[in-house]
């Protein structure tokens, strides 16, 4: 492994407490294995399947976890949004507008003083009206590239295949890398833009394998068969731990590889 690169691993969507579990497992092994400098993790669904709480948001920092990102679920518990404003390292989607609670950055300097910008966005297509990522972007990096940042991360949450790319290849060449979430199924997608961004339509999610992105089977088919507001469960059993791996060199600060990874218990 080149000494000068800085390593950057992004876990998918972690669901409840089997991604919890399955996080615990292995995330020390797997981040010395790897030669982890940071770590990124959405934790949107870990309180069973939706929100976060301040216990869990504790427990993934002293393993190891150092920014949370996450999407459109942080609302769903009361607990999750009162968390917002108490840590920096908890990120909500940029482009809410600026009375919601929290913030949707960070820039964070912890390898050998290169700072790194890191962005939650959140797209609009089958998803809440909310303001335009494209433009939230453009601000944002504006602003860190004013303040001498040149490594960018950004997690993309949205529904849409077209609107991920779309936000990638826009931003191609101006951050680090473009990582989508929010539907839990790993893509086959990663690649090296041609002016240098690392891009994936999803990462995948971290959490139960027999289930139906992370909820339990029988209820996600009756619900899409009856129409009915059923309540959704995190589904049990073993797990699967996704996400992806980011190589930067730290003298250039440009992206040199991006690998996506499964792990199954």
């Amino acid at each position: 492994m080149n000494s000068s690169n800085i390593q950057i691993l992004f876990i998918a969507d972690i669901v409840g407490r089997p991604g919890y579990d399955i996080v615990l497992n292995h995330i020390q092994d797997f981040k010395r294995k790897h030669n982890i400098h940071l770590t990124i993790a959405n934790g949107e669904n870990s309180a069973s399947g939706k929100g976060m709480t301040p216990q869990i948001a504790d427990s993934f920092f002293d393993m190891g976890i150092d920014v949370i990102t996450s999407g459109n679920h942080i609302w769903d518990k009361r607990q999750s949004v009162d968390i917002l404003d108490k840590y920096s390292h908890i990120l909500r989607p940029l482009n809410y507008p600026p009375e919601c609670p929290g913030h949707g950055s960070i820039i964070i300097k912890m390898i050998q003083n290169h700072p790194i910008g890191i962005i939650n966005l959140q797209g609009r297509s089958f998803m809440y009206p909310i303001d335009c990522p494209f433009r939230a972007a453009d601000m944002e990096i504006l602003r860190m590239n004013e303040q001498d940042v040149q490594m960018i991360i950004i997690d993309f949450h949205a529904e849409a295949t077209a609107e991920k790319m779309a936000l990638g290849w826009y931003l191609d060449g101006r951050v680090n890398a473009v990582i989508g979430s929010h539907t839990h199924v790993q893509t086959a997608d990663e690649r090296m833009l041609p002016c240098g961004s690392a891009y994936i339509t999803d990462a995948g999610m971290t959490g139960p394998i027999r289930s139906v992105i992370g909820m339990e089977i029988e209820t996600a088919i009756r619900r899409f068969r009856t129409q009915l507001p059923v309540y959704y469960k995190v589904a049990d059993g073993n797990s699967i731990f996704c996400g992806i791996i980011l190589s930067i060199d730290k003298d250039s600060g440009k992206t040199t590889h991006i690998s996506r990874f499964q792990i199954l218990e």
